[in-house]
């Protein structure tokens, strides 16, 4: 079923008014799909990634439920329980529910680790309409008796195959044990391997199953390309990227948050606004990255899979996967980061030699081949401590082979790249301009060709 206008879902005038404040007017297939189930009070088994308008298909709902019946939360009392992984998404679901039911006031709070636990618990004793919490933290409170379920009627398990990954289905199954068993349940998960499958099953009743993406297929409107480089080389390249003025919000992934950190470290070297998230970052500095990151005043975010899992900001013009996966599912799941909303977007890898397996696993998933791209031209770098070499020192090496740069400490050269692999391999192309090709389309262009090719972006 697909709708052209909210107003053909039903929903009270304090919701449509929220909606058009947000500047929304036509709800996306899983909002489409899901929304008239869930107000009938059935459950759902729901099938899609982040950046599907997945949030808005269950806060919508949930809020309009909550308003019908005419009552708000006693003391002590949860209404509804929406649970998730990650503290980021968390936040995020929170102001979902702020932003949709500011015509409505719902009582809502967020519950995560990391941070003080009183004025969770005062929240808890006010009484909730909407909350939104972590495992950990949750079950933390519920040992020490601060959260009551007797009022629920409305579970969320949001991310479930995250919640796999990260090692909470235990705590699910804790927190699932002592809520009342009469309730609406909606479960979400971009895949369903068997354990997922499992937990479905013996949660939900008779569920509706929608399905918006189909498992392991990437987002059409992503334009994909490889670079096949040096592990050495990989912060210098990207670098020499983001001299391209049409990389204006660019998400970049690292396998580790060590080299998360090194990242960073070498942007901000070269004059490039950025911050890393990851799991040794504290709770404060990972927000206020994200809230930087939202707000333009960081160009690049780096992000380790876990930390990014659930980020949804929109007018991510790039995502850079500075190393690939070594879980196939997980390049899909980083380059839906950008293309949201209907727009298009752009994804580059690097990969070096001992990544290729990597490659040749994520072409398999996709079951489609990656255009290979060129380095991009260089520009001058500021000399790390791996690439300094005495100045007056010259080697002969043989053709083909990659020079070293030679540079006395501190001052600024361009990388040279092996035959048929630099800025010379395609001498009409302008520097610094960059964006790979679509599968099939002949020759790398620039990134101006391929966004005029595109069409506009929205």
């Amino acid at each position: 079923m697909t709708l052209s206008s909210f107003s053909e879902l039903s929903l009270r005038p304090e919701l449509q008014q929220a909606l058009a404040d947000q500047g929304y007017t036509t709800p996306t297939p899983i909002q489409s799909q899901a929304i008239p189930y869930l107000l009938a009070g059935r459950d759902l088994l729901g099938i899609a990634q982040t950046g599907t308008g997945k949030t808005a298909a269950f806060v919508l709902p949930i809020l309009q439920k909550l308003a019908d019946s005419g009552a708000k939360a006693r003391p002590g009392e949860i209404r509804t329980l929406i649970l998730t992984p990650t503290r980021e998404l968390a936040i995020q679901i929170d102001d979902s529910v702020k932003n949709y039911g500011a015509h409505l006031k719902p009582r809502h709070a967020v519950i995560f680790g990391g941070v003080g636990q009183r004025p969770q618990v005062e929240a808890l004793q006010r009484g909730l309409d909407v909350l939104v919490a972590t495992p950990g933290r949750l079950l933390d409170l519920m040992n020490q008796r601060h959260v009551r379920f007797e009022g629920l009627s409305v579970f969320v398990l949001d991310e479930a195959d995250r919640m796999l990954d990260m090692g909470f289905i235990n705590d699910v199954r804790k927190i699932v044990a002592a809520i009342p068993k009469n309730r609406q349940t909606l479960l979400f998960s971009a895949t369903m391997p068997r354990e997922i499958a499992d937990l479905a099953a013996s949660l939900l009743k008779e569920p509706v199953r929608v399905e918006v993406t189909p498992p392991a297929t990437t987002v059409e409107r992503i334009t994909q390309g490889v670079i096949h480089v040096p592990s050495a080389e990989k912060r210098h390249v990207m670098v020499d990227l983001l001299a391209d003025p049409t990389m204006t919000r660019v998400i970049a992934f690292s396998r580790t948050k060590h080299g998360a950190n090194k990242v960073v470290d070498h942007l901000q070297a070269a004059g490039i606004e950025s911050a890393a998230i990851h799991g040794n970052k504290s709770q404060t500095a990972r927000q206020a990255a994200l809230e930087a990151f939202r707000e333009g005043k960081l160009r690049v975010l780096v992000a380790t899979d876990i930390a990014a899992r659930g980020i949804d900001i929109d007018g991510i013009s790039h995502v850079l996967n500075i190393d690939l996966p070594n879980v196939p599912e997980s390049y899909v799941h980083r380059i839906g980061r950008t293309a949201r909303a209907g727009k298009d977007g752009i994804a580059i890898s690097f990969c070096d030699s001992e990544e290729r397996a990597f490659l040749r696993d994520i072409e398999k998933l996709t079951k489609q081949r990656i255009p290979v791209m060129e380095p991009p031209a260089a520009t001058p770098r500021i000399a790390t401590p791996a690439s300094r070499r005495p100045a007056q020192q010259e080697t002969r090496r043989p053709q083909g082979q990659r020079p070293q740069a030679q540079r006395p400490q501190g001052q600024r050269s361009e990388v040279r790249w092996a035959e048929g692999h630099g800025p010379g391999a395609n001498a009409n192309r302008p520097a610094n301009s960059y964006a790979p090709q679509k599968a099939g389309k002949g020759p790398s262009r620039n990134g101006a060709a391929i966004v005029a090719a595109l069409g506009p972006r929205g």
